[in-house]
């Protein structure tokens, strides 16, 4: 679990049980009494008040009318913000488009100069476009959260992403595969990646990825995707 995810996953039990101990915390969010001491600190920092009492049978509260005041958002937050307004643009469904344009533009401007570099390399990997009606959706399922951030990773940092990924069949196998582009076709996203074994770009689609890594000890150089015609022909390809 990442530093933003264990956070927010403090914030929730503290906010659900009134009061928790660091011990029990540390045990829910798998990490260490010191890792959650850090935590509760840097949560301070962002505005919420936390009470701790280090008596006999204490523990630590959160004042139920706390807040967060700094707003630290990562890249792979506001990218599924973006992709999610765009992919609701490409389906013709975005009511009140200009106010959530406004709003994206404000919380693109809190970030830090750095984050919004990544920022717009990953969006220069985002490709939209339509469904083909022949597209079958009777199996679709959800997508595991783990997934963006871990093509945020992989993506930015030029890592090749291994997954288990079960195909239109049910056969499960394990890939590795150069994260090189999203194509989202609503409600379909895929993840589009070079696969050196194959020697040739192939689909996969996220609801269909599970166990997601980064190999961090691989790097790839950036491909052109040819999208430029037609950004998702309907073929036999696009069905795994």
């Amino acid at each position: 679990m990442n530093i933003r995810l264990r956070q927010d996953a403090i914030v929730r039990t503290l906010r659900r049980n009134g009061t928790s101990t660091v011990d029990a915390l540390a045990e829910e969010v798998g990490a260490s009494r010191r890792t959650i001491l850090r935590d509760i600190s840097a949560l301070r920092d962002e505005g919420y008040v936390i009470y701790s009492d280090v008596g006999r049978g204490g523990g630590l509260q959160l004042d139920p009318r706390s807040m967060q005041t700094t707003a630290k958002l990562a890249v792979s937050e506001v990218f599924a913000l973006l992709i999610s307004v765009a992919a609701m643009r490409a389906a013709g469904n975005l009511p009140f488009s200009e106010l959530a344009d406004s709003g994206l533009a404000k919380i693109e401007k809190a970030l830090p100069a750095d984050k919004v570099k990544d920022l717009r390399a990953f969006l220069d990997c985002l490709h939209i476009g339509q469904l083909s009606p022949l597209q079958d959706l009777s199996d679709m399922r959800k997508m595991e959260p783990t997934l963006l951030q871990a093509f945020e990773t992989t993506f930015l940092k030029r890592q090749l992403i291994r997954f288990k990924y079960r195909d239109a069949k049910g056969q499960l196998s394990q890939r590795e595969v150069e994260p090189q582009a999203m194509l989202i076709l609503p409600p379909l996203w895929y993840l589009v990646g070079w696969d050196p074994m194959r020697e040739g770009f192939r689909h996969f689609r996220m609801d269909r990825i599970s166990a997601p890594e980064a190999m961090e000890e691989t790097q790839f150089r950036r491909r052109h995707v040819p999208f430029e015609d037609d950004v998702c022909p309907y073929s036999e390809m696009m069905k795994q």
